[in-house]
């Protein structure tokens, strides 16, 4: 078996195929875009990573009248249709750009980027200089967009301007490929410039209405924007979402294209742990795995066959959308958050007609992004999906990655959140040894939390280093102590004392009083406390027992 190389990090189909990387074959896109020919615009929205940008590139390689990618597209399934490659292969003039890097932390920052984006497009077009079907108005125009000197009223139109100056140069309609045309609204949303940013955007997507240059226009995003109107007067417009069927075999990788990978790769005794980590997304009728993860995934099992699955999907974006949607919770949407965690499936109605700036202006809205951008998916369960109401879902948690994710935000949310929280009575209570004011507390803050590990030792343990984290002391979890390991130390150096926890986990309400006893018992028999009482003017030691989101705290007389 020769060496394979693993493409990470390279979304250029020519790159790709000219490099001998491997490639999952998803030329089958192209013969089923041009089955619908009378479509003027198709909208394509999956989650990030799922190969969008690679899709794109591909098609324009295939279409782009500039270039000859027969050798490109050897051995691919569209080539089998020699008549579609005839028709269609290098035979029109394309316009291909990305919004994915129209970013900043005010709008005249984010509008530099969207004037670049425009530049760059155009000065893939310089020969329109050249032109005797361009008249020297349009040059003029096209000189300052391509030098970033247009004006707003300019960069709004460039788009609708270029494809009419390259369907007059070349005598034929030209195809428009937008690559995450959403992610200058989804900052602007973050960033406060939403509004200003709507108005550029709306401008710039003139060139898919009534426009007699287009032959068809293929978008891509993580969201359908339908409220801002950016699509509306569209003619012969087609949204497809992962709710749909029709192109979902060709974003994310199948099941028997992951089994052939791993086999191409001598890496078939990984496939349990590969599927367990990044499968589990269920996208109309086809179930896929996150192609970025399996390629990273397997790139470094070629390199270190130790390697252990990690979170490649969540060290690729900030996962905001996870934190604000914690941010938002109530007491209904933290339950429905600890079922999800905990296995289960919440049933949910779904809307794709979603706007960024509202987000956060309904519940549905909410689980709604998180279905679209990849955080939960559809359940396949058997009987699930059966009898749900129309637009309505069971959502769960497609597989291990995305479940560390909600897992690591929401301690990190917590930490944070615990220090704003008024802590005062529990300190107070835990250094004067009030057991019923500090049962109150804690199971007051207790109650705040969302578990994210179905009320296991760790979640309590993380409940523990929350609560005194950013409170001036030290604390210390399972470290040796006496004749044994104690739970939870908090170490007060200004103060001059010390505080020994010993937790347990009780099975039943029933069970706390017994437990907690047994925990004090414990601190006394092992002889916790024994090493602090040197150092410390004062140790105080605590039993405490867990039931859910219940506590029993007693201390040791």
């Amino acid at each position: 078996m020769g060496r394979i190389k693993i493409p990470v990090g390279c979304s250029s189909f020519p790159d790709i195929r000219q490099n001998g990387y491997y490639f999952i074959d998803k030329s089958g896109l192209i013969k089923e875009l041009l089955k619908t020919e009378g479509t003027q615009v198709t909208l394509i929205t999956r989650p990030r990573r799922f190969g969008k940008t690679l899709v794109m590139s591909m098609l324009s390689a295939f279409f782009d009248i500039r270039r000859d990618s027969r050798e490109w597209f050897e051995g691919l399934s569209v080539t089998e249709d020699q008549e579609l490659c005839e028709k269609w292969r290098n035979q029109y003039p394309v316009v291909t750009l990305s919004f994915k890097s129209v970013d900043g932390l005010n709008f005249s920052n984010a509008y530099a980027q969207m004037a670049a984006v425009i530049s760059r497009a155009y000065q893939e077009h310089l020969y329109l200089m050249d032109s005797e079907a361009v008249n020297p108005y349009e040059k003029e125009v096209f000189d300052r967009l391509a030098s970033k000197k247009g004006t707003q009223e300019e960069v709004e139109n460039s788009l609708l301007s270029l494809t009419k100056m390259l369907a007059a140069h070349y005598g034929r309609q030209v195809i428009l490929l937008i690559d995450e045309y959403d992610v200058p609204l989804a900052k602007a949303s973050e960033k406060g410039y939403y509004t200003e940013m709507l108005a550029v955007v709306k401008g710039v997507m003139q060139v898919i209405k009534d426009n007699e240059s287009l032959k068809f226009a293929v978008l891509t995003g993580c969201l359908r924007i339908a409220k801002e109107s950016i699509f509306t007067g569209t003619n012969n417009f087609v949204s497809d979402t992962i709710s749909d069927t029709r192109l979902n075999e060709y974003f994310g990788f199948t099941q028997s294209e992951v089994d052939r990978l791993l086999w191409d790769t001598g890496l078939a005794s990984h496939e349990a742990e590969i599927k367990k980590w990044y499968d589990g997304y269920h996208f109309g009728d086809f179930d896929v795995y996150c192609p970025w993860d399996v390629m990273n995934h397997v790139k470094n099992l070629l390199i270190d066959p130790t390697t252990k699955p990690v979170s490649y999907w969540k060290n690729s974006s900030d996962n905001g959308i996870v934190r604000s949607f914690i941010d938002y919770s109530g007491d209904t949407i933290t339950r429905r958050f600890e079922t999800l965690l905990s296995g289960g499936c919440v049933l949910q109605k779904l809307t794709d007609d979603l706007s960024y700036e509202k987000l956060h202006s309904s519940e549905e809205n909410l689980w709604s992004v998180l279905y679209f951008t990849g955080y939960l998916t559809g359940s396949r369960e058997s009987g699930i999906e059966k009898g749900l109401p129309e637009g309505c879902m069971a959502l769960v948690i497609p597989n291990e990655e995305v479940r560390e994710i909600f897992e690591t935000t929401i301690k990190k949310w917590f930490e944070e959140s615990a220090q704003k929280w008024d802590r005062n009575l529990l300190f107070a209570s835990v250094w004067s040894g009030e057991e019923e004011e500090l049962t109150l507390q804690m199971t007051r803050l207790l109650r705040k939390t969302i578990s994210y590990f179905d009320y296991k030792e760790d979640f309590y343990h993380a409940f523990f280093a929350g609560i005194f984290a950013g409170a001036g002391y030290v604390v210390e979890s399972n470290k040796e102590h006496g004749e044994g390991r104690s739970d939870i130390t908090v170490q007060d150096y200004a103060g001059d004392r010390a505080a020994v926890f010993e937790v347990k986990y009780s099975k039943s309400a029933e069970d706390l009083r017994k437990d907690c006893e047994e925990a004090v018992f414990q601190i006394d028999d092992r002889m916790y406390a024994e090493e602090f009482q040197d150092d410390y003017a004062r140790v105080v030691c605590y039993g405490v027992s867990f039931y859910k989101k219940r506590c029993l705290v007693r201390l040791k007389k």
